[in-house]
Order: C-alpha cells, then structure tokens, then sequence
C-alpha cells in the first residue's frame, strides 16, 4: 500500500487564482504518518515550537478567507524533515532541536533519509510548484507569494524582543513594503530579517522564489501572540489589507532576478 494513501503531505486551499497571490505556510502542521509513531518523543514535545510554527496554520486558514488567496500547507511535522530546507541541508533532518534529541532520527540511514524526501518533502515542495503555476497561469503574471511562519519568543535561553519579524534574501519589493506598514503600526518591535536571516540557500522561498525571479515575503510572528484563535484572527485581519496593498504594486507582478545573498542563482 502506498504509505501517503492515508497520510497527505501537504493541503491546499482553494482560492481565487486570478488574484495573483499565493499564500504558503511550511511548518503548519505536526503530524506524523502512522509507521513512525512519535519518533520517540514524549506527546509534550508536539506542543512545541520544534514541531511545527505554532499558530501558523490558523493564521493561514483566516488569510486565506479575508483575501481569497489559494494557500498551500505543509502536512508533516518538521521533525519528521523540514520542508523549509535545502535537500543538502544538515538541518533536513534533525537529530536534536532546542535541548531535545530526536531518538528515531539517529543513526540515519541514506535509504530512509531518502524515503521521506520521496514521500513527503517532494510532493510538499511539488504541490508548491504547482499552485504557484496555477496562479501564474489565471493571473497572467508574475504571482505575489507570501510565506507565513512563527518564533518562539524564547530560544538558546535568549528572550527575542520582536513582536514580529520580515525574512527576506535580495529581492526588496515586498518585504521594504511590509516592513513600512509594519512599523507605521506604532505598537510593534519589528524585525529586518529577525530573528532569522532570510537568505538560505534551497528553502522554500528560494527555490519557489529567488530562482524564477517571484516577488515574495516571509513573515514570522511571535507565537504566544497567535497560540489560540482570537490571536491568529487577529494578526491576520492586520496582514490581509497589507497584502491587498502589495498585491496591487505593478511591480510585484513581474519576473526580475535579484541573485541571491547566498550565492549565484542555479540555472534551471
């Protein structure tokens, strides 16, 4: 039996494609198929933030109805492997995250590290692919594709001080956007490429993004401010209008190739 029949890795959102916004939330789910249990872990560590992007999912569900964006979910946990890495990556999959050792992803073998990127990471990274052609294709441009993420607001024993934060590699034309309606909320600490740089070689951005030459945007949100509903609602009634507005930038809607801070753009 196929082992994705009943495990999807990943879900998508129907929306209006013609608008040209793609919406995309990598870590939204903590799910595990079935044949790998719990990977060893206590239920606790599920609750967490290595397991998934806490919040993520219902932010992305809500901006999903406000603008009427079609949006693609990644189905997995990312302890079972990240789809917001490179296939390279050493961090693909972890042994440890944040203190906690990953007991069933050490030793790891070639074969089962391959496994899981035929079964899970590919067709995640596929149905990406494809709906990011999909609005091309009904929009007659360039699509906007904003990534949602969230942070915990303590990591490595070190307090984060922003409320939210804009990942971004080379391409300025969304993320200088963001950033300025960001900070014109007067209430907010906000983060250039906090608490993480934006620019990595292979995730998802870059490989969606970067290399065809795709306006785009990562945001990340402090979890304990989306951890129930009325959080997420509300973080995303704040970004839709700030999508709205981008998406309407002539500019976001053409093919440019700005590199990458990475290195030089693979030929594709």
């Amino acid at each position: 039996m196929d082992a994705t029949a009943e495990f999807a890795p990943f879900e998508t959102i129907a929306g209006d494609a013609s608008l040209g916004l793609v919406l995309v939330a990598d870590h939204a789910k903590r799910a595990l198929p079935a044949e790998y249990g719990d990977l060893g872990l206590p239920a606790s560590e599920f609750d967490r933030h290595i397991a998934y992007d806490i919040g993520v999912e219902a932010v992305t569900r809500r901006l999903a109805e406000l603008t009427g964006a079609p949006a693609v979910l990644g189905g997995f946990s990312r302890l079972l492997i990240d789809p917001n890495r490179g296939e390279d990556d050493p961090t693909l999959i972890r042994q440890i995250y944040d203190g906690t050792i990953v007991p069933h992803n050490y030793p790891m073998l070639p074969e089962e590290r391959e496994r899981r990127l035929e079964l899970y990471y590919r067709p995640y990274h596929a149905a990406v692919a494809a709906l990011v052609g999909q609005v091309a294709e009904a929009a007659h441009c360039a699509p906007f594709v904003f990534s949602i993420h969230s942070f915990t607001p303590r990591m490595l024993n070190r307090q984060r001080p922003w409320q939210v934060g804009v990942l971004w590699d080379s391409d300025p034309r969304a993320p200088n956007a963001l950033l300025d309606m960001l900070a014109a909320d007067g209430s907010l600490t906000v983060g250039d490429n906090e608490p993480y740089d934006g620019a990595l070689r292979g995730d998802t951005m870059f490989r969606h993004c970067i290399v065809p030459g795709i306006a785009h945007a990562l945001i990340e949100i402090r979890q304990d401010l989306i951890a129930d509903e009325a959080g997420a609602a509300e973080w995303a009634e704040r970004l839709a209008p700030m999508l709205d507005a981008i998406n309407r930038q002539p500019d976001i809607h053409e093919y440019r190739q700005f590199g990458s801070r990475t290195g030089p753009v693979p030929q594709i």
